[in-house]
């Protein structure tokens, strides 16, 4: 990865109180980093807020749509690939799972939408033992 930072200087929000869980959600509770601020997790940055979170527990559906924190974030693709990765790993296995940039947030928009809708190259790049590792 490029050691420049794209966004040097993010703005950091506070993490918000969570909500009452259900007996359907997972036990797993570890925030998701951004790759480019390790020290700051996506709530932190606002790249994920809760508003963003569409679950439909009935139909076994969860999307989420993330803000990348600069419209020319160079690590996108990676960011829905963690998301992604995490909400397989913490859901059950019944759940469609569908991860999207917010509409107007970032440069490449369409592309990072397509590519995180190729079901065939997310689960390639979830095998990706560089991506497997920073996943983890």
């Amino acid at each position: 990865m490029n050691t420049a930072l794209v966004n040097a200087n993010p703005i950091v929000y506070p993490k918000k109180e969570r909500r009452v869980r259900t007996e359907h959600s997972s036990s797993t509770d570890e925030d998701i980093k951004d790759p480019e601020h390790p020290d700051r997790s996506l709530e932190q940055l606002h790249v994920i807020t809760e508003e963003s979170v569409e679950l439909d527990y009935e139909k076994s559906y969860v999307r989420i749509t993330f803000t990348p924190t600069v419209p020319h974030c160079h690590v996108p693709n990676v960011i829905g690939l963690c998301i992604y990765a995490k909400l397989r790993l913490s859901l059950p296995a019944r759940f469609k799972v569908n991860v999207r940039v917010a509409p107007g947030s970032h440069a490449q928009e369409a592309a990072v939408n397509k590519l995180l809708a190729d079901k065939e190259r997310v689960a390639a790049a979830l095998e990706n033992p560089n991506l497997v590792a920073m996943f983890n």
